[in-house]
């Protein structure tokens, strides 16, 4: 039997993949979400499972459970979601992270914080290492998860360096596949989602501004070699390096979907970086890892998943 593993934000799109792959590698999970993003659809096929518990719990109260691992994924992840309850989203990602670090003093237990790109803001380094301390507005509509983020990660090295909590940091950058919430207001669901329903197509600002996108496997990958290996405890990039701008996306989508939809353009929202694109060389050298899933496939995956979503409705 491996390891009993607690896995915060479980229900939702990253947290139910990880489930699935910690479940089929032979852990005891336990899954904690307070469903504000997660969905129990995302994890309704472990919940008659052996070694799948499931709690309804906010993280930043208190949890007292034993375990021997800790995923903190717990936090809403979209700019829709995390802006509609700021201060919700701020008390996650830092007393979160507080609550979840104690529980991993107290259990003598490696804990693993997913991190994000956001840490970088808008960066004038591009890509973007690790040792990039980042260009973030602190009283911005999106600082409530960029800074909430930023000091989870201070807290985690604090803890080590004073507690010496064994910790690890990834900082995930754009992700997708299926299981995103189809009303996450992230430009991949977006897209797919008005394709697929014949709406006009939302770029903002002139769609050349550029993302790199990395299928939720190959994330998923990354983060268990992260928390599996004994020296490199981070932050540690997980991302796809491959860069393209939004215009790009939106007419690949198009095709893939073969849909008649036109691109309509609006205004840039406040602080949305104009680039995002991880420079993943320590991943490699540290986890042996990179990403293998290709764009157009994993776009496939994701369609067809999104179709089957809309089909039910």
């Amino acid at each position: 039997m491996n390891a009993a593993t607690l896995v915060t934000g479980g229900a939702g799109f990253l947290g139910s993949h990880l489930c699935d792959r910690l479940i089929a590698d032979g852990h005891e999970v336990l899954c904690v979400d307070n469903f504000y993003t997660g969905s129990k659809d995302n994890i309704r096929h472990l919940l008659g499972h052996n070694r799948f518990e499931l709690i309804r719990h906010d993280v930043w109260l208190p949890l007292y459970v034993e375990v021997d691992r800790i995923y903190n994924l717990a936090c809403p992840a979209s700019p829709i979601h995390y802006q509609n309850n700021p201060i919700a989203t701020t008390k996650t990602a830092v007393l979160g992270a507080i609550n979840m670090l104690g529980l991993a003093r107290r259990r003598r237990a490696r804990i693993l914080q997913a991190s994000t790109s956001e840490v970088y803001g808008d960066p004038q380094i591009h890509p973007q290492p690790e040792s990039y301390w980042g260009h973030s507005n602190p009283i911005g509509a999106r600082a409530c998860y960029d800074e909430g983020k930023r000091c989870a990660e201070t807290l985690f090295f604090d803890y080590h360096r004073q507690a010496g909590v064994d910790i690890r940091v990834i900082r995930i950058f754009n992700t997708y596949g299926p299981r995103m919430h189809p009303n996450d207001g992230r430009v991949v669901s977006n897209f797919i989602g008005q394709a697929l329903r014949g709406e006009p197509i939302t770029l903002y600002g002139d769609g050349l501004q550029t993302r790199s996108f990395c299928y939720v496997d190959d994330l998923i990958e990354g983060l268990v070699r992260m928390m599996n290996q004994g020296i490199e405890i981070g932050p540690v990039n997980i991302g796809n390096p491959n860069e393209i701008t939004i215009r790009d996306l939106a007419e690949t989508v198009l095709r893939l979907t073969d849909s008649k939809s036109e691109l309509v353009f609006r205004p840039l929202p406040q602080d949305d970086p104009t680039q995002r694109q991880p420079n993943i060389d320590k991943a490699k050298a540290a986890l042996d890892w990179q990403p293998k899933v290709g764009l157009e496939d994993g776009l496939k995956e994701t369609i067809a998943y999104f179709k089957k979503i809309f089909r039910s409705e």
